[in-house]
């Protein structure tokens, strides 16, 4: 399986890797620090079957393209991807604003509290199996 974290803490995103590998569910890890970086790369790659990630894990709060503008972009350009990609995004808002507004897109599968629990990873990545 191939998983893209989307997220500028690089302490989380090294942590967050670590989980991933310790599941042995996962073939391959891309890491983007903003969104802006993970849309030109799909864009680029968007009849690249094997080189698109089966699931992102989207931060919200980041600098230059946020999680709520990278999930604007990607609904739009998700009808040329060659691939279903599952969405979660990932925060450390508890706000129930937040939590709502995540669940107007249909395009995310969930929203996931950090820190990431390597339980919680394990049972995302086997729905996604």
């Amino acid at each position: 399986m191939k998983v893209c974290v989307i997220d500028d803490d690089d302490i989380y995103q090294f942590l967050l890797k670590k989980e991933l590998k310790h599941t042995n569910l996962v073939d391959k890890i891309q890491v983007f620090t903003d969104g802006q970086k993970a849309i030109d790369y799909f864009i680029e790659n968007k009849k690249s079957i094997e080189l698109l990630p089966d699931v992102i894990f989207l931060d919200i709060n980041m600098p230059i393209m946020n999680g709520w503008q990278s999930l604007e972009q990607f609904k739009q350009i998700q009808p040329k991807i060659a691939k279903e990609i599952t969405i979660y995004l990932v925060s450390s808002s508890f706000d129930d604003r937040d939590i709502n507004r995540s669940k107007e897109y249909t395009e995310v599968t969930d929203y996931i509290i950090k820190p990431v629990k390597r339980s919680n990873l394990l049972s995302v990545l086997r729905e996604i199996e």
